[in-house]
């Protein structure tokens, strides 16, 4: 674990102080500095300071995927468990998405379960593929938390859903003696050597992902790989297609259920940041167009010849 991920600084609603997640920060997190406060508002902080905040969640915790306007939707359910990441890849949507850069976690577990829980319950016909990654890294802080002890042995007592936990990290070691009974996905995002090195901060390298696949793979774990954002480049072929080689030499094909695929797209907002925050990085000067959903994407050929390879590749 890489404690530069994980910030000392932990302020907590004193409405959660018993809460589960607080014992085990405790028990796990040793460096921790808790500091107690009635409520967290964003905005009335050092937002600049690296820190956790721990709140009592108001919202909902389980909804549909937001989709992207005027373009075909997965019908992807996200478990809502808590808010930024500390890994700092350069093209992260959520540095747009979120005004604070804290990493906020929601204590309010029993709640979550239950909403859950109705959910999948009420509707016995429907089948969910419901996933904790879309607005945070699935395992980013779980070597602290434990979220995943309480999460995947959760699923695994219901036949008409999926979890998945996505992560570019390496902390999967609570995985190994859970009980999950097939109904937890770990997913890796992947991308070339380069692309890595140079754009995904603090991720872990290739090798260390699919050495962790192969890993959970052995403790019965079905494996997904997102290859998204793809960034165009010249020799992105040659990158792309050693990774690819590299998925299926590390893991068994039939233990694979989906491999997704998205080539770099931005909000026009997140130009700014990137050149502020990372100056070095030239992703964002590509050739690009506008899209339906006022997103920059690459011109449509640029895509059509990433996606029409990559498959051709996989298929192979």
């Amino acid at each position: 674990m890489n404690p530069k991920l994980i910030p000392r600084d932990i302020f907590v609603e004193k409405s959660v102080i018993d809460q589960p997640i607080i014992h085990n920060i405790r028990k796990n997190h040793a460096e921790c500095r808790l500091h107690f406060v009635d409520h967290i508002i964003p905005g009335e902080s050092d937002e600049d300071r690296p820190a956790i905040e721990v709140i009592d969640f108001k919202g909902k915790f389980l909804k549909p995927c937001p989709g992207t306007r005027n373009y075909i939707c997965c019908g992807y359910q996200i478990l809502h468990f808590g808010e930024q990441c500390s890994i700092g890849c350069t093209y992260c949507i959520l540095q747009a998405y979120f005004s604070s850069t804290r990493l906020r976690l929601f204590a309010n577990w029993d709640r979550m379960l239950n909403e859950t829980k109705s959910v999948l319950k009420n509707n016995p016909q429907r089948f969910f593929r419901i996933g904790t990654g879309e607005f945070t890294d699935s395992l980013l802080l779980d070597p602290i938390t434990e979220f995943s002890t309480l999460i995947v042995p959760f699923f695994a007592l219901f036949p008409n859903c999926v979890l998945e936990l996505k992560t570019k990290t390496d902390h999967i070691e609570l995985l190994k003696e859970l009980d999950h009974r097939g109904r937890t996905i770990v997913a890796w995002s992947l991308n070339s050597n380069r692309v890595i090195f140079r754009e995904e901060g603090l991720a872990v390298p290739l090798s260390r992902r699919l050495e962790c696949a192969k890993r959970c793979m052995e403790w019965g774990y079905r494996l997904a790989f997102h290859f998204d954002p793809m960034i165009y480049y010249e020799g992105w072929e040659v990158d792309y297609r050693e990774v690819i080689d590299l998925v299926f030499s590390n893991t068994d094909p039939d233990k694979i259920v989906w491999i997704s695929l998205g080539c770099f797209r931005f909000m026009p907002a997140l130009k700014n940041i990137i050149e502020e925050k990372y100056p070095g990085s030239d992703i964002i000067y590509g050739e690009f167009i506008q899209g339906l959903d006022g997103k920059m994407r690459y011109f449509k050929d640029i895509r059509i010849e990433m996606y029409s390879k990559m498959v051709e590749w996989i298929r192979e």
